[in-house]
């Protein structure tokens, strides 16, 4: 998910080049059976990878990386270059899959522009903008300075004040945004059925950004103690929206959460997927690295050749 988080937050979809090629079967990684393509990759900036070298795609502005999960599943698969098409997209949202996106260089085609009746292999990563994950994160990070300005005197005590201003009177102004996406995201899952009938789908979740547990964050990502339980909820809920949409499409779902479990941007820079706010490694902040997109392909190809 990027809203550009080149102030730190997220963004989601994927990108392309569109081909007709046979819809057979082929060996894939791990000895298992897997379409050979076209492929089609939709998706925003956990899709794209931005700032993963080497940046490449068209237009510049949706910062696909060569290294992201669609190439590296693409590779596994040992797909011809006109056999896949990435479309995603940083910064993306449900609205962006059937209409042109404007970015900060070029604009990228509606993503559904990719699909045909040939294609056979469809990933979808979407929804962190539709409930505006990176706006959320940035107002979070604000309240967490904040909350840790005690010389200041400003701390006022209560360890989650971001959550504060979200949850009012038993409603969770998040939690609204989640359940309004659910029909877009439906919405999509049925056009892409359509146009591309002969296709396996996957809906692919959104890896861990935050730890489980009692894990300080204050450093890596200036967020008081309450709102790292709060965001880390809100990130499941969308998660668990997604899976219960692909289902109800009957469409796959490839959980890139449970595996990154430990590889949260509050993790050691050796082991994190998740870039935090100022970022160790070439990737955007509160984004997926390389390891990040490696793991997250590894995943989509459980899914793809299990």
């Amino acid at each position: 998910m990027r809203n550009h988080l080149r102030t730190g937050a997220v963004a989601v979809l994927a990108c392309g080049v569109l081909v007709a090629a046979v819809g057979l079967t082929q060996h894939g990684h791990d000895g298992g059976t897997a379409p050979v393509g076209p492929y089609v990759a939709l998706g925003d900036s956990y899709t794209a990878g931005p700032d993963i070298p080497d940046q490449n795609g068209t237009p510049l502005g949706c910062d696909r990386s060569s290294q992201n999960y669609p190439a590296l599943v693409a590779a596994a698969l040992k797909l011809q270059p006109a056999q896949i098409t990435d479309r995603s997209c940083s910064g993306a949202t449900t609205a962006d899959l059937s209409g042109q996106q404007s970015t900060g260089d070029g604009t990228n085609p509606a993503q559904f522009s990719a699909l045909t009746s040939d294609t056979r292999l469809v990933t979808l990563g979407i929804g962190g903008n539709d409930i505006g994950f990176s706006s959320l994160i940035t107002r979070c990070v604000e309240t967490g300075v904040l909350y840790y300005a005690i010389r200041l005197g400003v701390n006022t005590g209560d360890d989650a004040p971001c959550r504060t201003q979200y949850v009012t009177g038993g409603t969770d102004k998040v939690q609204q945004k989640i359940d309004a996406a659910a029909a877009r995201v439906s919405a999509a899952l049925d056009e892409i059925k359509k146009r591309s009938p002969k296709a396996r789908v996957y809906v692919v979740g959104y890896p861990a950004i935050l730890p489980d547990g009692d894990t300080d964050c204050s450093r890596a990502m200036g967020l008081a103690p309450g709102d790292v339980s709060y965001l880390r909820e809100k990130e499941q809920d969308l998660n668990t929206m997604l899976q219960r949409e692909a289902k109800a499409a009957g469409a796959g779902y490839v959980d890139t959460y449970k595996p990154s479990v430990g590889h949260d941007a509050c993790s050691a820079a050796s082991s994190r997927w998740i870039e935090p706010l100022v970022p160790a490694s070439p990737a955007a902040a509160v984004h997926p690295n390389a390891a990040g997109e490696r793991g997250m392909a590894d995943a989509v190809l459980s899914s793809v050749e299990g």
